[in-house]
């Protein structure tokens, strides 16, 4: 919500008043004294207007996850354990995802209650580059490099996938980073060579690598520098 919007629905303000508190400097959002009207509220702010706090914000939540296999990437789920049941049931209230893994696959995955922080991730004009490690079923061919970079024409969606850097660590494996995230975007990018995927793991989402200490349906908190390293424009 727009800051002289809030002001402006308190008790004994209307719009003019609520632009006038702000000129003379009345308001404070989180301690510091805003004069923008168009200035952005959200639920973790806490907002005072002459020294009276007439919202009190709520903390913001960043977790890492490993998730684990066998698990679904949603909140809830008719049929199979989500990564929120991972959490302790005090702990999932207004947690959400900011990105996905398959029901098979494992890796880094991100929770939030922020849906600004979780938009900027994941809208596609972000190009957050997202680092996957592979292993086939098949030979991966020293030409596969050339045609991920080149992108893949998915008939389905009648589109060609972005440049995708593939780097090969050995003859079953590679790493895979790409800045998109289609459905089973990665097994189908392997398909295309008929080779099948047999371990999708995500190492990293932008500079934002799995602790190597989580194991697997393990989480922590973000840390203050992780969380500046992630920012990202939001679009529109």
């Amino acid at each position: 919500m727009r800051l002289d919007r809030l002001v402006a629905n308190l008790p004994g303000y209307n719009r003019q008043q609520a632009r006038r508190a702000l000129a003379m400097g009345e308001v404070e959002v989180d301690g510091c004294v805003v004069q923008e009207p168009a200035w952005d509220i959200r639920p973790f702010a806490t907002v005072s207007v002459r020294g009276q706090v007439v919202q009190h914000g709520y903390p913001a939540r960043y977790l890492m996850l490993h998730k684990p296999e066998g698990c679904v990437s949603a909140t809830s789920d008719p049929e199979h354990r989500t990564v929120l049941d991972l959490l302790p049931e005090a702990e999932r209230a207004d947690l959400h995802l900011a990105g996905r893994l398959d029901y098979n696959s494992t890796g880094l995955l991100l929770l939030t209650n922020d849906g600004h922080w979780s938009r900027r991730l994941t809208q596609p004009g972000s190009k957050l580059p997202k680092l996957y490690y592979v292993e086939t079923e098949q030979p991966i061919e020293a030409h596969y490099v050339s045609v991920f970079e080149a992108g893949l024409y998915f008939a389905y969606e009648g589109l060609t996938t972005l440049p995708a850097h593939l780097i090969l660590l050995g003859s079953h494996s590679a790493h895979l980073s790409l800045v998109e995230g289609r459905y089973h975007q990665v097994k189908r990018m392997f398909g295309h060579f008929q080779n099948k995927v047999t371990r999708l793991h995500r190492v990293a989402v932008g500079p934002l690598t799995l602790d190597p200490a989580l194991a697997p349906g393990a989480y922590r908190a973000l840390t203050e520098g992780e969380l500046a390293s992630l920012q990202v424009p939001l679009e529109g």
